[in-house]
């Protein structure tokens, strides 16, 4: 459905740090920064897998918060993702573990990042 979203962050580098950790588990990384003069000097930057999906773009703080939820392929994934982003200074808001009130194989994690935005990770798979 989608090709690709972006948030605000009022904290490029620190927002780019957190984000490098997190995702990294789930196989992604921080693929492109747009140069300044094509973004009047805002700090523009796209994280992915084979290309930009997810964007960060520096501005007033992304009200109101948001959840989003990134696909993992494993439980172990899901668990990696939650220790890398505690350790780059992410607060906690659900630890991993199976969510069967979504459904019986739902796996996630959440974590709020540096602005306060609810990041999932979560897997589907059965084991």
């Amino acid at each position: 459905m989608f090709d690709h979203f972006g948030i605000t962050v009022r904290d490029f580098d620190r927002a780019r740090q957190f984000y490098d950790a997190a995702l990294a588990p789930l196989g992604s990384s921080f693929l492109v920064q747009v140069p300044g003069e094509y973004t009047n000097g805002v700090k523009v930057g796209g994280y992915g897998q084979t290309g930009p999906a997810f964007w960060l773009t520096e501005g007033d703080a992304q009200k109101p918060i948001v959840h989003i939820a990134f696909a993992a392929k494993t439980r172990a994934e899901v668990d990696a993702f939650y220790a890398a982003a505690m350790a780059a200074g992410g607060t906690d808001n659900g630890k991993p573990g199976l969510r069967p009130h979504y459904h019986a194989t739902y796996y996630g994690a959440f974590v709020l990042d540096p602005d306060g935005n609810n990041i999932e990770a979560v897997c589907h798979a059965p084991e």
